[in-house]
This record gives C-alpha cells, sequence and structure tokens, in this order.
C-alpha cells in the first residue's frame, strides 16, 4: 500500500512540474491581490498591520480554491482515475497520497511566500513568523475540505463556480481559526487554543475527508 501511494505521490509531483504554469498562476494570483490592498486602503502601516491576518488568509482561501478544480478533472479525462477506482490498494489511501502532492506544490508555496508577504503589509517583524505557522496548519485542511467539492465536480461543466459555493462555508472555521492565532499571537494574548483546534480540524480532515472524497468519485465513476 505504502509502495502504491508512493507511486501516486511521485506521479502527481513530476505532473505537476511538467505543468508548473498552473502552480505559478496561484501564486501570482496571492502576490497581486495582496499588492492591490496598499493602492486600495492606504499605505498607513498601522492600518495595514491591523488587517494583514485577515487578508492573508482571505487570499489564501481564494487561492487554494483556485488550484482546487484540477485535482482529480484530469485523471478522470484520461481514465487514470478509474484504474486508482479498480486498484486492490484502499482508494482513500490513493486520495490522500494525490491531496498531499497537491497541497506540497501549491499550498506550501503560499506558507514559503507568507512572510514576504507579512513584511509588505507592516506586520511587526518579530511577529512575522505567526503567519507562515498558521497557514502551515490550516492550508492542508484547506486542501482536503476542497478536495470533497473537486471530487463532487468532475466532469461538471463550470466547476470551479459551483467549487466555491459548495466548499467555502466549510472551510470558514479554519479561516477564523487562523485569524484568530495571528490575531493572538501579535497582540501578545494566549494563542494556544487557537492552534489546537487548527490541529484538531487538520486531524478531523484527514480522517474524514478521504472517505468522503471516495465515495464522490466512485459515484462519478458509475
Amino acid at each position: 500500500m505504502l509502495r502504491a501511494m508512493r507511486a501516486v505521490f511521485e506521479r502527481d509531483l513530476r505532473l505537476s512540474a511538467r505543468s508548473f504554469g498552473s502552480s505559478a498562476m496561484t501564486v501570482l494570483f496571492f502576490l497581486l491581490a495582496l499588492s492591490l490592498f496598499p493602492l486600495g486602503v492606504g499605505a498607513s502601516p498601522d492600518l495595514l498591520a491591523r488587517i494583514a491576518p485577515g487578508i492573508i488568509w482571505v487570499l489564501a482561501l481564494l487561492a487554494v480554491l483556485l488550484s482546487l478544480e484540477r485535482l482529480f478533472q484530469a485523471d478522470f479525462d484520461d481514465g487514470s482515475l478509474e484504474l486508482m477506482a479498480q486498484a486492490p490498494v484502499p482508494l482513500e489511501l490513493l486520495i490522500l497520497a494525490k491531496v498531499c502532492a497537491h497541497w506540497l506544490v501549491s499550498g506550501l508555496l503560499l506558507v514559503l511566500l507568507s512572510p514576504l508577504l507579512a513584511i509588505m503589509m507592516a506586520m511587526p517583524t518579530e511577529t512575522v513568523w505567526i503567519v507562515p505557522a498558521s497557514l502551515l496548519l490550516g492550508t492542508p485542511s484547506l486542501v482536503l475540505i476542497g478536495a470533497i467539492g473537486a471530487a463532487l465536480l468532475v466532469g461538471a461543466r463550470a466547476g470551479g463556480a459551483f467549487l466555491a459555493l459548495l466548499v467555502t462555508p466549510l472551510m470558514i472555521p479554519v479561516l477564523i481559526f487562523g485569524v484568530g492565532a495571528i490575531d493572538a499571537g501579535v497582540m501578545g494574548l494566549g494563542s494556544s487554543v487557537y492552534w489546537l483546534i487548527l490541529g484538531a480540524i487538520l486531524l478531523a480532515a484527514m480522517a474524514a475527508t478521504p472517505f468522503a472524497v471516495a465515495a464522490a468519485l466512485r459515484l462519478a465513476l458509475e
């Protein structure tokens, strides 16, 4: 089973490397959208620092949504998804490998860029580390939750718009506690509760979403 998961993981990484433009588009959207806020609301450091956590997290959520539509669609189109469903390995494990690979080439890039973006938004330098830490814990949950919507809309037209409508309400708790963790850390308040809840959401998503995604994909393949 581990060999099959590794094969799917490495295959998805290779395919993502060949189509690097898709991942670059997600990162470019994140950068361009964030750079517009100082122009729109003003360049006051106090104002930018106050709104930075919410802005960064909302844009991270939108960037994840932008990348999710292609998560299963290519495999559905070329028949790879049907082969995975018929493999002697549980489909849930293969889905988990695909989601991990997808996060590695999309969500991890956002995490690595986030300290620079926090500095651009005039956040205190001593608290900049909180932003990538919260995204590192929260963006995998966003990808896992979004995978359910991507599976439900495999083969559907205009899937991107419906995907956002389906999964955004489920992502709101991650957004709330991610922003709360940054705000509490910046203000010097106790933020351990936020980190624990983000961790609990991630563990719950890792345990439950592969089964929901597998059920949705089997339904789409019937």
